[in-house]
């Protein structure tokens, strides 16, 4: 079996551990390693380049013709709509999706003026709507140079990352956990997304050990609300799913921030165990009716 992915060292990383997880079913498979536009435009911000799945399509491409059996993403660089032909084959078992500070304690502790570095659209919404007072500064590149940059104060004093990419390279201490109603984090992070051909049971069924129904549960929630505000990946949309109150049931939370940080619109709903997209129309529903639409359009 090929399994198809980034070269980055953190899509290694997630090759890797799916083939190793392979390997324990008695399956051997190999990684080949596609350079996507994503990795090729390291020189903008991804919200300035036009189109979608820029970590995504190239390895789509090798799928469809056969170079590859196998394609392995993080689920947030993952359009919610697949090519015909594709489909999701597993959700492994999601790592924590909150986001981290490098170099700092606390976004509420950092002095202002302070340079936080992301190129994310939606983490710079919500830290100009946080911290207007916060300088947010352009950082592209993996895992291991973004926190380089942030201890050589290359241009920046801390930075946003997933802290699952952190700990899956084990750098994890090296940043602090944000409260995901302060900065949310992007539909399906922290999840893989394990994508096949639609036709190929084989591989669907070597897959099946992999998957993690509780995981694909919550990322289809998120990744509902995603595709009802017709939302790309790189758009100022945020989801998470957790249990705010003691006693209570799990809730969709759902997000759309202004570019500049003039306006955050929040809302949730609970999510149904039986059907956890409607989970996600019935969030949209709520920021649309508060006028996400306008600011999604600018």
């Amino acid at each position: 079996m090929k399994l198809g992915t980034r070269g980055s060292q953190l899509a290694r990383w997630q090759a890797e551990w799916v083939q190793n997880q392979l390997a324990a079913q008695g399956v051997r498979a190999e990684i080949v390693v596609i350079k996507t536009r994503g990795d090729a435009e390291v020189d903008r911000p991804l919200h300035e380049l036009e189109g979608k799945g820029f970590f995504t399509k190239e390895i789509e491409d090798a799928l469809l013709d056969g170079r590859i059996d196998v394609a392995v993403h993080s689920l947030k660089d993952l359009p919610t709509a697949l090519p015909p032909g594709l489909a999701l084959g597993a959700i492994p078992a999601r790592h924590d999706p909150r986001e981290a500070l490098v170099n700092g304690r606390s976004l509420s502790e950092l002095p202002a003026g302070t340079r936080v570095g992301t190129s994310s659209l939606r983490r710079i919404a919500q830290v100009r709507f946080l911290r207007p007072d916060l300088e947010v500064v352009p950082l592209r590149g993996n895992v291991p140079t973004r926190v380089r940059k942030v201890e050589s104060h290359e241009g920046l004093d801390a930075a946003l990352l997933a802290i699952a990419g952190l700990e899956r390279l084990g750098l994890g201490a090296k940043g602090s956990i944000v409260d995901p109603l302060d900065i949310m984090p992007a539909p399906g992070q922290g999840a893989l997304g394990v994508e096949i051909r639609a036709d190929d049971q084989a591989t669907r069924k070597a897959l099946e050990p992999l998957h993690d129904r509780t995981s694909a549960w919550a990322v289809a929630a998120e990744r509902a609300l995603l595709a009802a505000l017709g939302g790309g990946c790189q758009a100022p949309v945020a989801a998470w799913v957790g249990m705010r109150d003691a006693g209570s049931g799990m809730r969709l939370y759902g997000r759309v921030t202004e570019t500049e940080g003039a306006v955050q619109l929040t809302a949730s709903a609970e999510i149904d165990a039986k059907r956890p997209e409607a989970a996600g129309d019935a969030v949209a529903r709520l920021l649309e009716s508060e006028g996400a639409a306008s600011l999604l359009a600018r």
